[in-house]
């Protein structure tokens, strides 16, 4: 399991030549609550950030990132979910169906080998997060993205 803020800003190289292509950038979510693809933020003063599909991706190591450059692909939509971008998901008030207030996210929790989110980090503000740390929220179903909110379905 891994988190995305420690996979923010790894590198990403090509397993053929071992070039260093770029960094890790974003993350692309589906509705169903996990991952599409990896937002590789390319290098050069022209290049735009391309993404390589999940399932292309060779491995994810302690230190970066391993893929195939022929994989990596331009012009990903912006229709999708995103974690950073595009008014991406951290940030965001999370609320459970029930309308009870989480906090917001803060981080997301993902299996490598699957690319399926497991869980969700939400701070409840500065104070909550030193006295009570941030909590860890698990569910098995995928999240609900609203205009103002994101919900969330708990097992009880």
């Amino acid at each position: 399991m891994r988190t995305f803020s420690l996979l923010k800003g790894q590198p990403v190289f090509d397993s053929v030549t071992g070039k260093t292509i770029g960094v890790v950038s974003d993350l692309q979510v589906s509705d169903e609550g996990s991952i599409e693809a990896v937002i590789v933020d390319v290098k050069g003063f022209f290049e735009r950030d391309r993404f390589i599909h999940f399932n292309d991706i060779l491995s994810f190591g302690k230190d970066g990132v391993m893929i195939n450059k022929e994989t990596l692909h331009t012009g990903f939509t912006k229709t999708n979910h995103y974690l950073c971008h595009h008014h991406g998901l951290l940030g965001q008030l999370l609320y459970t169906t029930e309308g009870e207030k989480l906090g917001i996210v803060d981080d997301v929790y993902f299996d490598e080998n699957l690319g399926t989110i497991v869980g969700y980090e939400v701070s409840e503000g500065f104070f909550a997060d030193l006295s009570e740390g941030k909590r860890v929220i698990n569910s098995k179903h995928p999240l609900q993205f609203g205009e103002d909110i994101v919900m969330i379905e708990i097992d009880t």
